[in-house]
């Protein structure tokens, strides 16, 4: 029998296959890198077993806030820059021609130039700081909580690793300066490592005149702006992108804020007086039962922090004058239902009735001030009153407290103790500054038309956001249909009146109850 011999097509079949197999994997692998870089691959490597490591971003268009027509630039680094592997996607190569197209208009425009000693800021992918080195700005470096060697030192920006006067550029994009929980410090380490007559260029999100004058506000201590436009973002996380430049002129004495308070001539600013005019309207008619429709009208409540950006505060602050207990309205409410914008608010709860002070013993983030809001330092007598038929205050054991100065005559034949007041003015000015975002409730029993003359006689108003006011008069009462309450005075038009004025001196205030 002869030797069985292979058939020459059998062979032939194989050897087919593995030639098309292999085909294969380069169409798929060059397909797979065409896909991730967005460039042609390397011809001699067939970018076979690896990602491309160097790329070339060339902007010669008028891309979102390019440059158009003749003046367009169209830059490559003279030495191609190794690009990280994992970094080598579509999305962080179209970022980093958005932002080569954003670097090329600041060189045109003279904010920027290529011998610049350049910082980016909390960049977290850093595709801004290859931009710049693309562009030919190669003395370029990026600060991120997380290194990306080798673009990306380890820093942050409110503790930047470097020197006084150490830039001629700073960058911060991505929104990085609305992300920081520490904008003052932020501000300040820019200030610091900026040269004088140094370019600092911030993208933000907000465009509404409050946030843009709180960002002014911000870094009035060492710079002005010189422009800000709005430009097209790249992708979904910032599609509108508000571009602010600044120069740093040299430091100014920032007390100047202050003094303006203590002389007494502060006026509420321009910005605050237009949330104004988007406020609710005010309850103009005397309700019949205000227990009811006071409470309804909460829902009509439009706060400052729905209206507008609060991103570039010093400081998110909340204040109680008769907090009462802690579940009246800082737990119940304020926690609970006003918008914050993801910011931490520290809490001041001012109350004179020491039935309450224990519970605030082991609350976070809450300061107890046991004493009576008062326009100035002195003993005060704190009345406890019920109201008939109050069964709210009758199975808590304590009614609402009524203030008045010592030798003052008592009244209402309730329990009368003796306490001290402080000057609410004058101590609202040594706790917050005009760089605060500060949210007030009053709710003191009649004293509100005492303590809110006293707040612009001093020109303290100025330094409040947002006050929430329960404004006392002599109401129908619940108990007795056809009766008023014989605790208070005043009449509703005259609650009305002071509501009016304080929103016609730009005051964003809300009806309470």
């Amino acid at each position: 029998m002869e030797p069985t011999v292979a058939k020459p097509g059998f062979l032939r079949n194989v050897l087919v296959r593995l030639l098309l197999f292999g085909v294969f994997i380069v169409i798929i692998r060059f397909a797979y890198i065409i896909t991730i870089a967005g460039e042609t691959c390397n011809v001699g490597d067939f970018c076979f077993f690896s990602s491309p490591e160097k790329i070339n971003v060339a902007v010669t268009g008028s891309g979102s806030g390019g440059v158009a027509g003749a003046g367009a630039l169209a830059v490559r680094s003279s030495s191609e820059l190794a690009l990280p592997v994992h970094h080598a996607s579509k999305d962080w190569i179209n970022g980093v021609r958005f932002y080569s197209s954003v670097f090329q208009n600041l060189i045109v425009a003279g904010y920027l130039s290529p011998e610049a000693k350049s910082l980016c800021v909390d960049t977290v992918t850093g595709r801004d700081v290859f931009a710049l080195k693309e562009i030919g700005v190669v003395d370029s470096v990026g600060i991120s909580k997380k290194a990306l060697k080798p673009l990306v030192k380890s820093g942050e920006g409110h503790r930047i690793p470097f020197g006084n006067n150490t830039f001629d550029f700073v960058f911060s994009g991505e929104g990085g300066l609305e992300r920081t929980v520490k904008p003052v410090e932020f501000a300040r380490e820019i200030a610091r490592t900026l040269k004088p007559e140094g370019f600092a260029v911030f993208h933000v999100k907000t465009k509404d005149s409050y946030s843009y004058n709180s960002f002014v506000d911000l870094f009035k201590f060492c710079c002005k702006v010189v422009k800000f436009n709005d430009i097209q973002g790249f992708d979904d996380s910032m599609p509108e992108i508000r571009e602010i430049v600044v120069k740093k002129i040299g430091y100014r004495n920032i007390d100047s804020d202050i003094e303006l308070i203590e002389n007494k001539k502060c006026s509420v600013a321009g910005y605050k007086r237009e949330l104004v005019k988007n406020a609710e309207e005010l309850i103009e008619e005397e309700p019949l039962k205000p227990w009811i429709t006071l409470k309804k009208n909460v829902k009509n409540i439009k706060y400052a922090s729905s209206m507008v950006d609060i991103s570039f505060k010093s400081r998110y602050v909340y204040v109680d004058v008769g907090a009462r207990s802690y579940g009246s309205s800082i737990g119940s409410w304020f926690k609970k239902q006003y918008p914050k914008q993801n910011k931490t608010f520290h809490v001041y709860a001012i109350e004179a009735d020491k039935a309450f002070h224990e519970e605030y013993v082991m609350k976070k983030g809450v300061t107890l001030l046991p004493y009576a809001a008062w326009v100035k330092n002195e003993s005060l007598v704190f009345e406890i009153n019920n109201d008939p038929g109050d069964k709210k205050t009758e199975k808590v054991g304590r009614g609402m407290g009524r203030i008045q100065p010592l030798d003052s005559q008592g009244g209402g034949g309730g329990g009368v103790h003796k306490i001290q007041g402080f000057d609410f003015a004058e101590w609202l000015k040594s706790t917050v500054t005009m760089n605060d975002f500060v949210v007030m409730k009053m709710d003191v029993e009649g004293t509100e038309f005492d303590l809110i003359p006293r707040l612009f006689e001093t020109g303290a108003i100025c330094l409040v956001d947002e006050i929430f006011l329960e404004c006392h008069y002599n109401r129908w009462q619940r108990c007795c249909p056809g009766q008023r309450s014989p605790k208070y005075e005043k009449t509703y038009d005259q609650c009305l009146q002071l509501f009016n004025s304080l929103r016609q001196s730009g005051v964003l205030v809300h009806q309470w109850f």
